[in-house]
């Protein structure tokens, strides 16, 4: 099983200067992938941008969007970004997709009306764009498009992903649970089977006031029992992170997403030993 780490791209105040020394150390160190966590209202770089910057400095590893909120954006011009993206890095983007939880992303960009029908906008997107990949009408790549990545954890989420998607991550859950959610995406796909990815958050050395503030700072949104069950998620230790890679891999996961709950450097090095 492959093992990439997460940019801190859900984390507030960050200065943009980290994002091209954490790709080259991530690079550097063998992680096999970039992996972003992305919403609009909130004090965070957008995670396309984010990307290019990373792409411009590396040649190997994978790009990925885990997941972004795509309903509330336009189609055609998302379809045309993620083709240039995708070309400009020698084909190394994983579009991931996801419907979101929090509705402010979709009322500060005047989407208000599309929340309870975000799902069918995601379905017709997906076809949008990879009509737009396919016919080469307004980007540059001529190869298809990039792979599109599916998220969430309800049942139509899964059953929709089975369907649509070349690749599905689970979220951060226990090992049955995340069992559970790649029998439910296989039973609804065809062949080939989505490329199959799972998550863990880690905070590695002693830096238990930031993770607390920056879990806090993203998931408040979701109360004070969504951030306290957040936290205790969390990896610490290297003897964690080794017992995830284990759990995840008897899951017949491709490939751990761990995504960073600090924004220090030191944190790709530090989870690079925990690995080795």
């Amino acid at each position: 099983m492959k093992v990439g780490i997460g940019l801190p791209t859900a984390i507030p105040q960050v200065d943009g200067s980290l994002w091209t020394a954490w790709a080259r150390q991530a690079e550097e160190l063998g992680f096999a992938s970039l992996s972003t966590i992305g919403r609009t209202v909130f004090d965070s770089h957008e995670e396309l941008i984010v990307l290019a910057a990373c792409a411009a400095v590396t040649q190997k590893i994978r790009l990925v969007t885990s997941v972004m909120i795509s309903p509330p954006r336009e189609s055609v011009l998302l379809a045309k970004q993620a083709a240039t993206l995708n070309n400009l890095s020698g084909n190394r983007l994983t579009l991931g997709l996801g419907i979101g939880w929090r509705p402010d992303d979709f009322e500060v960009t005047g989407h208000a009306a599309d929340w309870n029908r975000r799902g069918q906008i995601l379905e017709e997107q997906i076809a949008r764009m990879r009509e737009i990949w396919k016919g080469g009408q307004v980007g540059p790549d001529p190869k298809g498009g990039p792979e599109i990545l599916l998220g969430g954890a309800a049942p139509g989420a899964l059953e929709r992903a089975g369907r649509l998607a070349d690749a599905f991550i689970a979220g951060p859950f226990p090992v049955e649970q995340v069992r559970q959610h790649f029998g439910t995406v296989d039973s609804a796909a065809g062949s080939p089977k989505p490329r199959k990815l799972t998550s863990r958050y880690f905070a590695l050395g002693d830096v238990q006031e930031q993770l607390e503030k920056n879990v806090h700072a993203y998931y408040i949104a979701g109360g004070p029992d969504f951030v306290k069950n957040t936290l205790q998620g969390v990896l610490r230790t290297p003897e964690q992170i080794k017992a995830a890679v284990a759990e995840m891999t008897s899951t017949g996961a491709d490939e751990l997403c761990l995504w960073p709950q600090v924004a220090e450097l030191d944190q790709v090095k530090l989870l690079a030993e925990a690995l080795a």
